[in-house]
């Protein structure tokens, strides 16, 4: 039985002493983990705080998955439909010169504006038009090139000939949309619904004159639309002699008489009077002149008087 007791006892001990000795092992480290857990609390509180909440950011950020956008920029999609300006802009990678774009605008509708006012100024003047002599047109029908002719210059006849059209067509003193109906009934008979037009290419039937004390007085051809003070301007411009105030234009009537109509040009330069009097073909326009030149014509005659009174002994 003794050997027993001691035998336990010396296992209790032996299970003691064990036990100690890991516990003893164990608690060191744990302390010294305590302790610098501690030490790094108290060195920097703040930064275990920033990293606590940039932790969650980080995560949401994770789980958003969406990249950083400029929010003065646009959906690519969008501007495509919206405005092929603002495309081009995107597709670039420029930000947006608006005020560029925006000042294109005004030009834009300046420029339509510029069209709507001259075009008519044209456009009335060869609807109008009627041929004549040296006039040159083209003949166009639509699918059918063995029909079309360009570079027609009419004859002092006024008849130009085209194909499958015996005789030809009769021009003179029509206008090119009367032109093309007469083309298009003849041409009825062989093709279905024909499409013509004509087309003047250079008018050269109209013509106006200006005489008088201008720079190049003449005959001139007019190729456009126009005004008495054009017709002066390309005339060389009024001469010192001539008098701006009284010019005259003459117009063939009807019946054959000429009915003058007067222009102050001056008034005109002066901004006092409209620029109005449009010219038609077989004008005249006339520059008369002023006093200058009736006392330059008086001067002319001392000449004269100075030879005769050789003859007459001196009487005049």
């Amino acid at each position: 039985m003794k050997i027993v007791n001691r035998f336990l006892v010396v296992l209790v001990t032996a299970t003691i002493v064990v036990s100690s000795s890991a516990v003893f092992a164990q608690t060191p480290a744990g302390i010294g983990n305590k302790t610098r857990q501690r030490f790094v609390t108290k060195t920097d509180p703040t930064k275990n705080a920033q990293n606590a909440t940039a932790k969650p950011a980080k995560s949401a950020e994770m789980k958003n998955e969406t990249p950083a956008t400029d929010p003065g920029a646009k959906n690519l999609e969008d501007v495509l439909l919206a405005d092929p300006a603002d495309a081009k802009k995107v597709v670039d990678g420029s930000t947006g010169d608006v005020t560029g774009t925006e000042g294109s605008q005004p030009n834009r509708h300046e420029q339509a504006s510029e069209e709507a006012a001259i075009v008519p100024y044209y456009n009335n003047f060869f609807n109008t038009y009627r041929l004549g002599p040296e006039d040159v047109i083209s003949v166009s029908v639509f699918g059918q090139d063995r029909y079309s002719r360009a570079g027609i210059m009419i004859p002092p006849s006024g008849r130009i000939s085209l194909a499958l059209i015996p005789g030809g067509v009769f021009v003179n003193g029509k206008t090119v949309d009367e032109v093309a109906d007469s083309i298009k009934k003849r041409y009825d008979e062989y093709i279905i619904d024909p499409q013509v037009s004509v087309s003047l290419d250079k008018a050269s039937s109209y013509r106006y004159s200006v005489i008088g004390d201008v720079g190049q007085p003449g005959i001139r051809m007019m190729s456009h639309r126009m005004t008495v003070t054009e017709a002066l301007g390309e005339a060389g411009g009024v001469l010192s002699t001539g008098d701006r105030s009284k010019v005259v234009v003459l117009r063939r009537q009807a019946d054959g008489n000429l009915t003058p109509i007067a222009v102050n040009v001056s008034a005109i330069y002066k901004g006092k009077a409209p620029d109005t009097t449009y010219l038609v073909p077989g004008d005249q326009v006339i520059v008369p002149g002023n006093k200058l030149k009736s006392f330059q014509k008086i001067m002319t005659f001392f000449p004269i008087l100075s030879f005769a009174r050789i003859f007459t002994g001196g009487i005049l």
